[in-house]
């Protein structure tokens, strides 16, 4: 028999399910210390859990420093896109820290808005800039904060300005990300009176009197008379997340 001739390759029992053939003459085929490094990569990078040192023992050249072939795997794999990494007693390759991002699954979450909202939307896109007292006003309940901050997620409507009236409400107006959605070019794209009747969304014996806003579109730094913009503080307190009325 030669120095390469072996018997069939023999299962060797790992930790977490993982048997790996390995010949059972490999300190025959592999006597150099450098072929047990490349040996402990290679079933770091096929094993699909975890490896232990012991695990990994039992798989290398007799004699093996493990621990020492981890360490020379673990400064090599560094700087690279994976590293290896010791996991509850184990290792294993990972994706580096700073491209975990690259392999990070999203999924878009499809969210349903409430009555509340959609009319609160709806009152914002025809009546801004709105402050939420005057939104109340028309809808004829109270608006619940909640349902402001569901609108500004969604990055449909934005805080415009702050009305020049006593205690200074935001007022709120449409965003880009709302023309974008509903595939407006400007605001007088928005359903008319006539066009909302032939729709069903109007009740047909409405009032007489009955009228509703033409909005006009309005570009960044274009306010009303009773209107200032957000100041420096204003837009600090808004990256914050802590912008109040």
């Amino acid at each position: 028999m030669s120095d390469l001739d072996h018997e069939p390759d023999e299962p060797v029992d790992g930790q977490d399910g993982d048997d790996i053939p390995v010949p059972s003459n490999i300190t025959q085929l592999f006597p150099e210390d450098g072929q047990a490094l490349r040996i402990a990569e290679a079933l770091l990078f096929a094993a699909s859990e975890p490896l232990s040192e012991a695990s990994l023992a039992d798989r290398l050249p007799a004699g093996s420093d493990v621990a020492s072939l981890l360490a020379q795997l673990r400064a090599r794999y560094e700087k690279r896109g994976v590293n290896l990494v010791n996991v509850g007693g184990k290792w294993a390759f990972r994706t580096a820290p700073d491209l975990a991002f690259l392999l990070r699954r999203e999924a878009v979450e499809t969210r349903k808005l409430s009555r509340a909202a959609i009319e609160t939307l709806a009152i914002i896109a025809y009546h801004q800039p709105v402050t939420r007292a005057e939104i109340e006003l028309i809808r004829g309940v109270t608006v619940n904060k909640g349902t402001l901050d569901v609108l500004l997620e969604t990055g449909w409507i934005r805080p415009r300005g702050r009305r020049r009236t006593p205690g200074r409400p935001l007022t709120f107006g449409t965003s880009e990300g709302f023309m974008q959605h509903f595939g407006l070019e400007t605001l007088t794209d928005l359903p008319g009176l006539e066009e909302l009747k032939s729709a069903g969304f109007l009740d047909l014996t409405a009032p007489a009197n009955f009228a509703m806003p033409i909005p006009r579109d309005r570009e960044d730094g274009d306010y009303e008379e009773d209107e200032d913009p957000l100041d420096a503080e204003d837009l600090t307190a808004l990256e914050s997340a802590q912008l109040r009325d």
